[in-house]
């Protein structure tokens, strides 16, 4: 061994990629006693204390139980987390809204807001406080390698980690999964997104308003207080216009394209746009490696599952990690990510799907479309059934996807 060179670092897991879906995986990992090494590019100070960036997630039953579970839960700011007790879906200005809540559910919320960087430090800091965890900042991967009896990653700085298992956990455009030959279906849909905190005179009363408008999208989230999360999407070229706005025009015309629906408002945060591009990776798995978070499936959020899917696939990993351990059996195997694959693909293909064809009918303003808008939201507030399916699935009351089919 060279002078320049480190000595090699030998884990049951490398997680790549050091977001809500890789910390959340390292932890479920440690409750098992299985080690794991987690690479991150961000520096320790911004993973650390990860920055507002506009997001406020909206965590399922299911999503919330899991971080009750991994400890993360309690370790969210007091006052922190908003109930979502109601959704209203509306076409344009005026009509009949498409309503869900919770009526004969037995709960009394639809589910919970969170803001997504009070998430990533609570996940965080629990890692930190975890014995089979080992967090390294600032790494970016040069080289992945597998083998039929181990996996290698080597880092930017020449470090060398050896495994059992690689867990991809590094984005929609991740390099790992790249570097394994692993594409993807990548969706662009044209349009950006654009997410800030706004207070506002009249209440929202903890109800949810997703509403399509000719050219544009709102959505407000019910946050503590009268103030809402607000996400705004528009064609790229016009959200350039809004983003180089100062802050009191940029009130004015916020007001002015929601028909002053809140009453006054006041812009409180600070101004985040996403590109909106939906990604599915063509396999979960590759030999001594799976695929989560957005590397495996980046959802439009439209329907407010992208966060969520990722805690789901995680746990489906965890439990198939969970068995194999159990029986003796090898964490890494072709049979471990498969099977994890062939579940997850069956808890998020359907669900990409409808995501992307509710994006697709309520971006485009041709007549068809907006027709489609108009009859489908009246037709489905008078569909109890069909009301139901779709609470239940903003709700993810459904369980998980079996491990023994």
């Amino acid at each position: 061994m060279s002078e320049t060179q480190m000595p090699p670092t030998y884990t049951d897991v490398v997680i790549v990629g050091g977001g809500p879906a890789g910390l959340a995986m390292a932890l479920s990992l440690d409750a098992m006693g299985v080690a794991s090494v987690v690479l991150e590019r961000s520096p320790w100070e911004t993973w650390e204390n990860a920055p507002f960036d506009g997001r406020e997630i909206a965590l399922t039953h299911r999503s919330a139980r899991l971080l009750q579970t991994m400890h993360v839960w309690n370790r969210l700011p007091e006052n922190s987390v908003a109930e979502l007790k109601e959704a209203q879906v509306e076409n344009a200005r005026g009509g009949e809204p498409l309503v869900f809540d919770t009526n004969g559910t037995g709960e009394e919320a639809l589910g919970y807001l969170v803001s997504n960087h009070l998430i990533r430090r609570a996940l965080f800091a629990e890692c930190q406080s975890r014995s089979h965890i080992t967090l390294k900042a600032g790494k970016t991967v040069e080289d992945v390698k597998t083998s039929p009896i181990n996996a290698t990653v080597t880092d930017a700085d020449g470090e060398v980690l050896h495994a059992r298992l690689i867990i991809a956990a590094d984005g929609r455009f991740s390099q790992v999964r790249e570097k394994q030959g692993i594409g993807a279906i990548l969706h662009d849909f044209h349009r950006t997104m654009m997410v800030f905190r706004m207070t506002h005179e009249k209440p929202h009363h903890h109800i949810a308003l997703q509403w399509f408008d000719q050219g544009q999208t709102f959505a407000f989230l019910p946050m503590n207080g009268n103030m809402s999360s607000i996400v705004f999407t528009l064609s790229t070229d016009e959200m350039e216009q809004m983003r180089q706005m100062e802050d009191e025009a940029f009130t004015q015309e916020v007001m002015c394209r929601v028909g002053y629906r809140l009453g006054n408002m006041e812009l409180v945060s600070s101004r985040h746009a996403y590109p909106l591009k939906g990604v599915y990776a063509h396999r979960f798995w590759g030999r001594r490696l799976a695929l989560i978070g957005d590397a495996a499936v980046g959802m439009h959020p439209i329907t407010a599952h992208g966060f969520n899917l990722g805690l789901v696939g995680q746990d489906i990993l965890a439990e198939e990690i969970g068995s194999a351990l159990s029986k003796g059996r090898d964490i890494g195997s072709l049979s471990v990510v498969q099977r994890f694959s062939l579940r997850h693909r069956m808890a998020s293909t359907a669900l990409f799907a409808i995501t992307n064809g509710i994006a697709v009918v309520y971006a485009r303003e041709e007549l068809p479309f907006r027709l489609v808008r108009k009859i489908g939201i009246s037709v489905a507030e008078h569909m109890g059934p069909l009301k139901g399916m779709v609470t239940k699935m903003l709700m993810d009351e459904t369980g998980p996807i079996p491990a023994e089919m």
